[in-house]
């Protein structure tokens, strides 16, 4: 096996290193290093003129090769595997395996060395008697940097020893059998990313026709549109843009030293992987991560290629990890101007469809589906951001909302589901302060930034360094009624102007923002008003009901009246802000009622669901329930804390049950588990009446119960779970 591998052509880039590795002998003291490379190089040509070893010569070292070891290289050629026969081989490289059999490392083997785009340059303007162009100042570099011109004859002179590490040969020959090896048994995944670099249309057209996915990754992050983008195979872009390559994923490959610290590999084997099956081209020490295949078809300054991409849906206003578009990496040239004119075509193309989804799917749609309940509110907000995404709002001033309700009825989610609508990124877009954090004075500095002098000052605060980033941001003050005066002092000129002036002196700009805060204030209030509203709304129903009327229709939507915002909750206001001219800065006043019975109904629906999908991806259990267990459910909600109530009374019902009987091992794998409703009234009143008894008194009844049930086939069988035991219960072995 050892000789069948050896006999396999090698990568390029390693050969390379193993050629440097190898190294040559020390020169003796009192010897430069000059001298001792010219008696190397005249021995090296002695050897060539008269060779020692002919059949080493046949395995690449230097000399003549006889008609019999050509006739031998000639039958190994012909032996070579499909994959290695289209490669481009250099002779003399060194280390038998890694060049091709049987040719002598004559001066016509030798590939020339491929120069690169700042030498190609340096080298035209030579011939012209220009100086070398300059590339542009603050433009990334992600080509290697060019040698000073002094040093370039010198450099090509010694080779590349100097820069590369001294490795052991046992350690070398090692790894370059294994990727040998490697290189001659590839998968399909494998094969197409090596089709796509030699630019094999054929290849690449008949694995995708075997089912290769055309977005298949490389083992270090990059995809074979990358690939051939960078490489300048327009032909095959072409070809996996019509098989549904998508042109807008990123890479994962960032740099060889960061690559190989993720992976767990040497950064030598990034190295010439990278050169190998990507491109020798790069810098190593630059990073690449998040850039797309048309950030590479620019670097490679090839048009057909970045029409191709635009063409086939490229965005190229995408940014990489590092910030960049494709155009910070363009040329001055043909590419330039047509990766401007796609920019400013996709804006307009981008604009124009989020218009058409926002007109099919309203904010009010879209709010719906994450709350529940609350359609006066959300009726409230989504007016609101209309007027403003539509331009029939005051530039001059942001728009603010305070929320009022008890807790937990959805006020923060309500602020998280508007800033993911109008922001993609939403860690930016959405601001977040809890303001029992600002309950003393001495806080503003954390809101703003403490002054010059004090420490902290180069910092910033935590809402003008978060505003610098998102201007039109939308913010969130959760319970703004526990902050200090101070801090409401600083929102003044928040809400007013849209401007905010930190702690260095700089004035921030934020009239785009969205300003939202939510209060506690007056929520008994606003509690118990909204239950008599339902209670006149029941009764006005059931009269109609009883009148036989034929527009009866029974609704849970009610609304609070003006009388009652201006009689009770604006003196409430009043009195706890201090200031009438916070809350006259405020656009709406938004409130929020209680849950209506149908709506906690779909509140347990949308609890229990969770916990079904979390039984289903960590213990392969279907969980399953019936309606009545809803109801049940639903009688524990508590008006003073809304969802929250709910989520508790499932845990303390449902959830104990299910950890209970997982840890007595009582579930078996993948089994369905019903939730059903014991009535242990009903039970109750059946054995009383079988034995004669009295009827339990009121107080002592006890409610329904819910068990969990193992559906076998056509049969359920009830879970008999132990309580856990008490303290005093327990007993200790003496």
């Amino acid at each position: 096996m050892l000789a069948c591998l050896m006999t396999r052509p090698g990568p390029p880039a390693l050969t390379r290193l193993l050629r440097a590795a190898a190294g040559r002998p020390l020169a003796k003291r009192g010897t430069s290093a000059r001298e001792s490379a010219c008696r190397e190089d005249a021995a090296r040509w002695a050897e060539r003129e008269e060779p020692r070893f002919p059949a080493a010569a046949a395995r690449g070292r230097s000399g003549p090769v006889g008609s019999a070891e050509e006739q031998r290289g000639a039958e190994l050629r012909k032996r070579r595997p499909a994959a290695c026969r289209g490669r481009p081989l250099a002779g003399g490289e060194p280390w038998g395996g890694l060049w091709e059999p049987g040719v002598a490392p004559t001066g016509s083997v030798w590939l020339p060395r491929l120069p690169r785009p700042e030498e190609a340059g340096e080298e035209e303007a030579a011939k012209v008697g220009a100086p070398p162009q300059e590339e542009a100042p603050g433009r990334p570099r992600l080509w290697p940097n060019p040698a000073p011109a002094g040093r370039q004859r010198r450099k090509e002179s010694r080779g590349r020893r100097a820069r590369t590490p001294a490795l052991p040969a046992s350690a070398l020959a090692a790894a370059g059998l294994a990727l040998c090896y490697s290189r001659g048994h590839l998968g399909k995944d494998e094969a197409l990313l090596e089709a796509v670099r030699l630019n094999s249309v054929p290849e690449v057209e008949r694995l995708l026709q075997e089912g290769v996915s055309v977005n298949t990754r490389h083992k270090l992050g990059w995809t074979a549109l990358m690939v051939a983008a960078i490489n300048r195979n327009s032909s095959v872009v072409k070809v996996l843009l019509a098989a549904g390559a998508d042109p807008n994923l990123g890479d994962e490959f960032s740099s060889v030293y960061q690559t190989a610290k993720e992976k767990g590999i040497h950064s030598l084997e990034v190295l010439v992987t990278r050169e190998d099956d990507f491109n020798n081209r790069l810098n190593n020490r630059a990073s690449f991560k998040g850039c797309t295949a048309l950030h590479y078809g620019v670097l490679a300054d090839d048009y057909t290629t970045v029409k191709l991409l635009l063409e086939g849906g490229a965005n190229p206003l995408q940014r990489n990890e590092m910030g960049h578009t494709p155009l910070d990496y363009a040329r001055e040239g043909e590419v330039m101007k047509l990766l401007k004119s796609s920019a400013t075509k996709f804006q307009e193309e981008k604009r124009r469809r989020e218009i058409e989804e926002r007109r099919r799917f309203p904010l009010e749609q879209r709010l719906r589906e994450h709350i529940i309940g609350q359609e006066s509110a959300i009726a409230t907000v989504g007016a609101a951001i209309r007027r403003k995404e539509n331009g029939w709002y005051d530039e001059e001033h942001p728009l603010v909302f305070l929320f009022l309700g008890s807790s937990g009825i959805g006020k923060t989610e309500l602020a998280k589901q508007t800033a993911k609508y109008l922001h993609k990124d939403v860690k930016k877009g959405f601001i977040r302060l809890d303001m029992s954090e600002f309950q003393e004075r001495h806080e503003v500095a954390k809101f703003i930034g403490s002054p010059p002098g004090y420490i902290g000052h180069d910092e910033g605060g935590q809402l003008t360094k978060k505003l610098k980033q998102c201007p039109n941001a939308v913010v969130l003050f959760d319970e703004v009624d526990k902050a200090h005066p101070d801090v409401l002092t600083i929102m003044l000129q928040l809400f007013d102007e849209g401007r905010l002036t930190d702690g260095k002196g700089k004035t921030i700009d934020c009239k785009d923002a969205i300003f939202i805060m939510t209060s506690n204030v007056a929520s008994d209030e606003i509690a118990q008003h909204a239950l008599e509203l339902r209670e006149d709304a029941l009764e006005l129903s059931r009269k109609r009901v009883a009148e036989k009327l034929g527009d009866v229709q029974v609704t849970d939507k009610i609304t609070i009246s003006k009388q009652f915002k201006e009689n009770v909750i604006r003196p409430i206001l009043k009195a706890h802000f201090r200031r009438d001219e916070f809350l006259g800065r405020i656009n709406e006043i938004v409130y929020f009622l209680p849950f209506c019975q149908s709506e906690l109904i779909q509140l347990v629906n949308k609890e229990l669901s969770f916990w079904a999908k979390r039984a289903k991806a960590r213990h392969n259990i279907t969980l399953v329930w019936d309606r009545e267990v809803m109801d049940v459910l639903a009688d524990g909600y508590n008006l003073h804390y809304g969802a929250r109530s709910i989520k508790h009374e499932v845990e303390r019902r449902v959830v104990n049950q299910l950890a209970a009987a997982y840890e007595q091992d009582l579930l078996p794998h993948g089994c369905t588990l019903r939730i059903t409703v014991d009535d242990s009234d009903k039970q109750l009143l059946k054995a009383r009446g079988q034995e004669g008894d009295s009827l339990p008194a009121e107080g002592q009844r006890k409610g329904p119960t819910l068990r969990l049930e193992i559906q076998e086939d056509s049969r359920s069988r009830k879970l008999d779970i132990q309580a856990p035991l008490m303290p005093d219960e327990a007993s200790y072995p003496s």
